[in-house]
């Protein structure tokens, strides 16, 4: 009997480390911004974003920042299952697709937690700065900034898309 129960418990050891090897998260929990979508911050930015359908274990988005008629800022997103889990990758651009990264550099954020239409990135090497993407309804979608204030963690909301028809 007691032969069983070890054997059980190695079974089970053995099978939650290899679990744990897979990493945190995956694409299926970012899959929700998936489509192409719209917002106008505060001071008159027109941000428009698209991500493709998941394939493999990566999902790709971008986003176009506009002052007006001229670009102000470009953004390639990129969503990756590493060896340590769900990472979002982001790289800048000016106008004429200038870096604001060094070349084989980017701004790298590993996967915290997700619920249905919800998911939690921390900035790599910061952890006073996370990152919330939060489908709030079938047409609007939040990219959030996250700090902590009074051990808690606050987000306030940095784009909120509406779904482009």
């Amino acid at each position: 009997m007691n032969c069983k129960y070890i054997c059980l418990l190695l079974l089970l050891l053995i099978t939650s480390k290899g679990f744990a090897q897979t990493g945190k998260g995956s694409v299926a929990d970012v899959a929700f911004i998936q489509g192409n979508w719209k917002a106008t911050t505060p001071d008159g930015r027109t941000i428009e974003g698209s991500w493709l359908p998941p394939k493999g274990e990566n999902l790709l988005g971008f986003m176009r920042m506009m002052k007006g008629d001229k670009p102000d800022l470009y953004e390639i997103l990129a969503y990756e299952q590493t060896d340590k889990g769900l990472t979002s990758m982001v790289k800048h651009f000016q106008p004429g697709l200038i870096g604001n990264e060094e070349k084989d550099k980017q701004d790298r954020y590993v996967f915290v937690e997700a619920s249905k239409n919800r998911a939690v990135f921390e900035k790599e090497g910061e952890t006073t700065l996370r990152i919330l993407y939060e489908k709030r309804s079938v047409s609007q979608f939040v990219i959030a900034r996250g700090s902590q204030k009074d051990g808690k963690w606050v987000f306030e909301d940095l784009f909120v898309f509406n779904k482009v028809k």
